[in-house]
């Protein structure tokens, strides 16, 4: 199989945009994500998918707990930076209007049109990513006004009403 091909044509699947976030040893780590879902309702699970090779995906698993914020149609430049390989991190959070998670600690963006806290509860092999699963331990609503942020075949989109 291609994999240029298997890349666009799962890319045909519309998806929101997430930013996860943690703090290890007292610094902040963050990462966009569009491999986000919900798992399950009874426990409240949610899933992401970190490559392996990403610097996030290490420091995520030994934080134990992370935030998500599904971004906003007004966060794209948030987006783009935080997937951004190679990034400064001391720092990578000024200029991004956040909170801090009252269970985690871990930075939720005030733009957000939701949020959750999670504590990792699984983690499985996926190829060269992994799946995190995690409990979800609070939810938040910042901006409820907002509109998500859409990503379609390899570029941002508008969720038309």
């Amino acid at each position: 199989m291609d994999p240029g091909l298997f890349r666009r044509v799962a890319g045909r699947f519309a998806t929101g945009v997430a930013i996860v976030t943690s703090v290890v040893d007292g610094a902040d780590h963050a990462m966009t994500v569009n491999a986000f879902a919900s798992v399950s309702l009874d426990p409240l699970l949610v899933m992401f998918c970190p490559e392996k090779i990403a610097r996030f995906h290490d420091l995520a698993l030994d934080a134990g707990e992370w935030a998500v914020s599904v971004l906003s149609e007004e966060m794209r430049d948030a987006s783009q930076w935080f997937a951004t390989r190679g990034r400064m991190l001391d720092g990578q959070l000024q200029g991004w209007d956040h909170t801090r998670g009252p269970v985690t600690g871990a930075a939720i963006f005030t733009d957000a049109v939701a949020a959750l806290e999670c504590r990792t509860h699984a983690v499985h092999d996926a190829g060269d990513h992994s799946i995190v699963v995690g409990e979800v331990l609070s939810l938040h609503v910042p901006s409820p006004d907002a509109r998500p942020l859409i990503f379609y075949g390899g570029g941002y989109g508008r969720l038309a009403r």
